[in-house]
C-alpha cells in the first residue's frame, strides 16, 4: 500500500487587499484638493489675526472685557476682550452642539451638551487669561500666527494642524451655538475648522507643494539609520 498524499494546505488570505492602480488624473486631484484645503485653513486663520492686533488685541482701555450687566444687556468691548466675555458669559448656561433638530418629522431632538466643558474653559478664561490678558493675548496671537505661517509654507504641517486643533476645540467649547446679542455662532463653523484640522494632522499636507517635501528627502533616510531628531522631523512633516 502506498502511504496517502498528504493533505494540501489552504492558501494563506492576504492580510490586505492588493491597490488597485491609481490614475495620474486621482493622484494630481488629490493633491489639489489636500493643497487648497492647507491653504483654506492657513487663511482662515490668517484673516483673524487683524481684528485682535497686539499690544491692546483690539480691546478697549484698561482691557474691558464683555460682561452681561442684566439679563440680556451687555456692556461695550471690543476686539478679543469681547469674545473671551463671552466664552465666560455663556460657560453658565446650558448649551448644546452636534445638534439635528428633527421637530418636522416628529423625531426625537439630538444634541450633546457641554455645559460641563465649558464651564471648566470658562473658569481658565476667568482665573488664567483674563487676570493675565496682557501675556495671554499674545500667546494666543502667536498660536493663530505660527498655524498660519506653517500651513501657508508647508512646514511642519502636522505641527501646524496640532495647534490648530487645540485653538479650534477650544473656541468651539466656548463659542459654539452661542447666542450672542444680534448674531448666533453657528456650531459648525468650529465644528469644520476641527475636522479640517484633524485632516491636516492625518494628510501631512506640507509633502504636497510644501517645504515638508524638502525636509523629508534629508529626513527619511537619516530616521531610517537612527537619528533621532530626524525621527521627530518625519512625525511633524
Amino acid at each position: 500500500m502506498t502511504a496517502a498524499a498528504p493533505a494540501a494546505m489552504p492558501t494563506p488570505m492576504p492580510a490586505t487587499l492588493p491597490r488597485v492602480g491609481e490614475a495620474r488624473w486621482e493622484r494630481v486631484l488629490r493633491n489639489i484638493v489636500v493643497f487648497l484645503g492647507r491653504m483654506a485653513l492657513a487663511y482662515l486663520f490668517f484673516s483673524n489675526l487683524w481684528w485682535k492686533l497686539p499690544p491692546d488685541f483690539g480691546c478697549p482701555q484698561n482691557f474691558v472685557f464683555k460682561e452681561e450687566v442684566s439679563p440680556g444687556q451687555y456692556n461695550k468691548s471690543s476686539g478679543l476682550c469681547t469674545y473671551l466675555g463671552y466664552e465666560s458669559i455663556f460657560a453658565k448656561k446650558p448649551r448644546e452642539v452636534l445638534v439635528a433638530d428633527l421637530q418636522y418629522a416628529k423625531l426625537p431632538h439630538i444634541g450633546i451638551n457641554i455645559q460641563p466643558i465649558a464651564q471648566i474653559n470658562g473658569a481658565i478664561v476667568d482665573n488664567v487669561i483674563k487676570p493675565n490678558i496682557a501675556v495671554a493675548g499674545w500667546v494666543i496671537w502667536l498660536s493663530e500666527f505660527t498655524i498660519f505661517s506653517l500651513l501657508f509654507l508647508g512646514l511642519f504641517t502636522r505641527l501646524g494642524g496640532l495647534i490648530a486643533l487645540a485653538v479650534s476645540a477650544q473656541l468651539m467649547v466656548g463659542l459654539a451655538n452661542a447666542p450672542l446679542p444680534g448674531s448666533f455662532e453657528w456650531e459648525w463653523g468650529y465644528n469644520l475648522m476641527v475636522i479640517l484640522s484633524l485632516l491636516m494632522i492625518g494628510l501631512a499636507p506640507g509633502r504636497i507643494f510644501g517645504l515638508d517635501a524638502l525636509i523629508r528627502r534629508w529626513a527619511v533616510p537619516a530616521a531610517a539609520s537612527g537619528n533621532v531628531i530626524a525621527k521627530i522631523v518625519t512625525v511633524l512633516t
